[in-house]
């Protein structure tokens, strides 16, 4: 790794983290697009690049979704029993998540994926008011909810705020308290993302080394994480600190930043 490589992971772990405090967000959205690019530059084979990608973007997550939730948590808008019943149902699809992205290719993946970030950016943007009777369904319904956003998470690399922040919201809570509920749900999503792409990219690639474990690029897992971990309580910070109406227009423009770019990576790949 180069000298400025390492500065660039740096700064992408102080973005990463600042994000993941501020949205809720893993970050995948500048971790994948940046790690292609560094992966690619190391004569990566090409038909691994974007795996490597997500894989790495979703194992540092782990570490900046801790910082994040704890900065949260301190403030008391962490809704624990949200996080207890949607997580097994999470863990389930982000395994599950993980071999269906080593399995198919890019484009249609970045396809469909846009297509579901812009409906939900839309949704927030608009900012409907939900039925004042709606709530969270039931334990069966909270189930199905987290396999979709783990399969959804490990697909694209990304925390999944940008299913579970609208999903809250449309159940009537606060969206601060959604934010920082999002950030909880983080770990259990990377955690199990992580490991589905270590039991992947064994098949693909051999044995864990130095580099790499499975599909993860570890010398980039442990740069950016360091810094992350840093900035995360900054974006919980700031998080609180602002009007809600602002905040759902900019997690709004952050999700069709996301969707444009999923989007394009559609269009170009084979």
């Amino acid at each position: 790794m180069t000298g400025w490589e390492f500065t660039g992971l740096l700064a992408l772990g102080a973005v990463t983290g600042f994000l993941a405090g501020l949205f809720g967000i893993g970050g995948g959205m500048i971790m994948v697009p940046f790690m292609t690019l560094l992966l690619a530059a190391h004569a990566t084979p090409a038909e691994h690049v974007v795996h490597m990608a997500i894989a790495t973007s979703l194992a540092t997550i782990m570490f900046t979704s801790i910082s994040s939730v704890r900065a949260h948590h301190r403030r008391g808008a962490v809704l624990w029993p949200v996080v207890k019943v949607l997580a097994p149902g999470i863990l389930v699809g982000s395994l599950l998540g993980a071999q269906i992205a080593a399995a198919l290719a890019t484009k249609w993946l970045a396809v469909l994926f846009a297509c579901f970030v812009g409906f939900s950016a839309t949704q927030m943007l608009l900012n409907r008011k939900p039925k004042p009777s709606r709530e969270l369904p039931g334990a069966a319904g909270m189930f199905g909810v987290g396999n979709l956003i783990g399969v959804l998470s490990s697909l694209v690399g990304a925390g999944g705020a940008f299913v579970s922040v609208p999903f809250m919201v449309w159940c009537n809570i606060a969206m601060q308290r959604a934010v920082a509920t999002s950030a909880a749900l983080g770990f259990p999503i990377a955690l199990a993302g992580t490991v589905g792409y270590v039991i992947a990219g064994w098949r693909e690639l051999g044995p864990p080394n130095w580099q790499f474990a499975g599909f993860i690029y570890l010398p980039a897992l442990v740069t950016i994480s360091a810094m992350s971990v840093m900035t995360a309580p900054l974006g919980a910070k700031v998080a609180h600190s602002i009007d809600v109406a602002r905040l759902k227009r900019l997690f709004a423009g952050l999700l069709y930043l996301l969707a444009g770019y999923m989007l394009y990576k559609g269009f170009i790949a084979r």
